[in-house]
């Protein structure tokens, strides 16, 4: 008798072998449910928020551990800021697209505009995330250890100042030189030179209309080369003058908290 009890009960597992499909339904259920959240918490609006906030109450109620409350109650200003913040995510990229093809833009006018220069190894025009930059030879502006705009140099510079006076950008004058040592009374060192250098181009920007509160003249003197000062050609290379056109999309500045 207890053999054929058993038998039997084997038999009645045996006869339903698809029990795990019971299981992987629920699973499948479960599934189905995240998703419908995870696509409800992506697109925030009222009606949304209302019926997952009902959903994970009816869902949590039963299991909150004693003392543990959640709050799904969110004020119409949160509402509103969530809102907000949703759409400023999404015009940032939109944003920053179009800044980076104007500033495109505005460095293929530079180039047409100083293509003579360009073509004789004169001046160079490059692009990155910080902006645009514009170098023009010192040979061109200047006359041999002197700071004083060359008459033939305007030509260029005036170029330059009508494009980039009606922006909003803020331009960074760079004054370079090379090692070569200069001790005279205007000029004690390279770093006078390339400062009172970077300064006259600054000088001629504003008589072209350019707003002061936009420019900055800084002197470097030999300290940054872009060619070895071995060689007469490195030398003529590194006197230069580098017009930064800084890009409108700056990196956030974050303060450091102290710990």
């Amino acid at each position: 008798m207890l053999k054929r009890r058993r038998r039997r009960s084997d038999d009645s597992h045996s006869d339903n072998p698809d029990r795990w499909l019971v299981s992987y339904a629920d699973f499948i259920t479960l599934l189905f449910a995240f998703f419908i959240v995870m696509y409800a918490v992506s697109s925030v609006n009222e009606g949304k928020y209302q019926v997952l906030s009902h959903s994970l109450v009816t869902a949590f109620k039963n299991t909150a551990s004693e003392g543990l409350a959640f709050s799904t109650e969110i004020s119409p200003i949160q509402l509103q800021q969530l809102k907000q913040n949703n759409d400023i995510e999404l015009l940032e990229p939109i944003n920053k697209i179009q800044k980076r093809e104007k500033m495109r833009g505005m460095a293929r006018t530079i180039l047409d505009a100083l293509e003579p220069l360009v073509r004789d190894g004169q001046a160079r025009v490059t692009q990155s995330a910080l902006g645009i930059t514009v170098e023009i030879n010192a040979s061109v502006l200047f006359s041999p250890g002197q700071a004083k705009l060359a008459d033939n140099s305007s030509v260029a510079l005036q170029a330059v100042a009508q494009i980039i006076k009606d922006q909003e950008h803020e331009i960074q004058v760079e004054g370079h030189t090379d090692n070569f040592p200069i001790h005279t009374d205007n000029f004690p060192s390279n770093w006078e030179l390339s400062t009172a250098r970077a300064s006259s181009v600054v000088r001629l920007f504003i008589e072209q209309g350019v707003d002061a509160s936009r420019l900055t003249a800084i002197g470097y003197g030999e300290n940054r080369p872009i060619e070895s000062n071995e060689s007469t050609e490195g030398r003529k290379r590194n006197r230069r003058v580098a017009i930064m056109i800084l890009s409108a999309n700056p990196d956030k500045i974050t303060e450091l908290p102290i710990d």
